[in-house]
């Protein structure tokens, strides 16, 4: 069933922060693995209203906003084994995936991330987190979801992320280490 968009308009509203995290905290607790924790998030998105799917894209952008920093990257590229600049999207959409008080902290101090190592998991990206709200609009509607964003009035997206000098060097593992030392013992090498 394909829903009516004639009265939508332009959105610049977010998803209320607590409404995010309390859906990230329900698919964490009702999946097993990234794929099912997709998949429940994309089910749940449709049964919202038009405007929170919106909401939840833009609270994804703006989480991903306020974690673009050279100590995120540092991290992402430890747990990777590098790290692009999409990697490091996909990166940072596995992190807001793991729930706010991850998140937070991580926010604050990338190396907690070293508590979300698992033996099974290679890779540290989730990309279809980013994708999972456009979908779901998709899915409802038929259209697509870019179309419906207030640009002019929602800035904290990627595009106008904020300038940084990284802090460490690749070529000089040392300087990694003083960012993440756990990460780096544990991963590194």
């Amino acid at each position: 069933m394909i829903v009516d968009l004639n009265n939508l308009g332009k959105i610049s509203t977010m998803m209320e922060e607590s409404q995010f995290w309390t859906l990230i905290d329900l698919s964490l607790k009702e999946s097993t693995n990234d794929d099912t924790q997709i998949q429940f998030l994309n089910n749940a998105l449709q049964n919202l209203p038009l405007k929170e799917i919106i909401g939840f894209r833009l609270r994804t952008d703006q989480l991903l906003y306020e974690t673009y920093t050279s100590e995120m990257w540092c991290a992402g590229y430890i747990l990777n084994s590098g790290c692009s600049d999409d990697g490091f999207e996909y990166f940072r959409n596995w992190v807001i995936s793991r729930g706010e008080e991850t998140y937070y902290r991580a926010k604050v101090n990338p190396d907690t991330l070293i508590t979300e190592i698992k033996e099974e998991r290679d890779m540290y990206e989730l990309e279809d987190f980013w994708f999972v709200a456009l979908e779901a609009f998709q899915a409802k509607t038929g259209q697509q979801l870019y179309d419906y964003i207030d640009y002019d009035n929602f800035t904290t997206r990627e595009g106008n992320y904020p300038n940084f000098t990284f802090n460490w060097n690749d070529e000089q593992p040392e300087t990694m280490k003083v960012i993440c030392p756990k990460l780096f013992a544990a991963l590194w090498g």
